[in-house]
């Protein structure tokens, strides 16, 4: 009689499941989203998750660098690519608008909202650290453009900074809580009214008034 041989487990395409798996946690975030709720969402089993990915914990590490690489890249792209901080601030807060509202796919900003009622001390100082680091990177650039003349000298690049990264958190919010596009593109369009103009080419050093 032949020996029935043991089926091999259940393949996955791990892209997939990362990406339902970051949808998990952007929805309703790190504390809010349990093994069994993961498992359904990306339709494998515990053993396999635990297999492919590790725990939980390191789970949501991974989902958080590929937000970043994916959904959460319009940002870096925006200072990579705009000639002026000011210019780059516009550009990420008006995008903001659109990537917080997209149909499809859960509101806000992942690394804001999984953030939430987060209980467990690693994950939500990994989350504050990088939110501090972003908001230091805007502070340095606006820092460069104040030596560079691109801003006037009277510009206080900590707290513009600051200022940029509470728009920023507050219209994710707004998005969770059902604010649609054109309602956060007043709000980006409003914000850049608080920012010092870039000085002209020409213009001599000295502060400017805001537009």
């Amino acid at each position: 009689m032949a020996t029935k041989q043991r089926g091999r487990p259940r393949s996955f395409d791990r892209e997939t499941a990362l990406e339902q798996a970051l949808h998990a946690f952007w929805e309703h975030g790190y504390e809010g989203t349990s093994v069994s709720d993961l498992t359904r969402a990306m339709g494998i089993g515990a053993p396999s998750l635990y297999a492919a990915f590790g725990d939980k914990r390191r789970l949501f590490d991974e989902v958080v660098v590929r937000y970043d690489h994916t959904h959460g890249a319009f940002g870096g792209r925006a200072f990579d690519e705009e000639p002026t901080v000011r210019d780059a601030v516009s550009r990420m807060l008006r995008e903001a608008a659109a990537e917080f509202t997209a149909p499809g796919r859960p509101r806000g900003c992942l690394v804001i909202s999984a953030a939430i009622n987060c209980t467990t001390p690693e994950v939500e100082e990994a989350l504050r650290e990088r939110r501090n680091t972003n908001l230091a990177d805007i502070e340095s650039r606006i820092r460069a453009a104040v030596a560079a003349g691109e801003l006037p000298d009277g510009t206080d690049p900590v707290a513009l900074a600051r200022y940029t990264g509470a728009v920023f958190q507050g219209m994710s919010q707004q998005a969770r809580d059902g604010a649609t596009r054109d309602d956060l593109e007043a709000v980006a369009d409003l914000a850049m009214r608080a920012w010092p103009r870039s000085r002209p080419a020409g213009e001599s050093a000295g502060r400017t008034d805001p537009e």
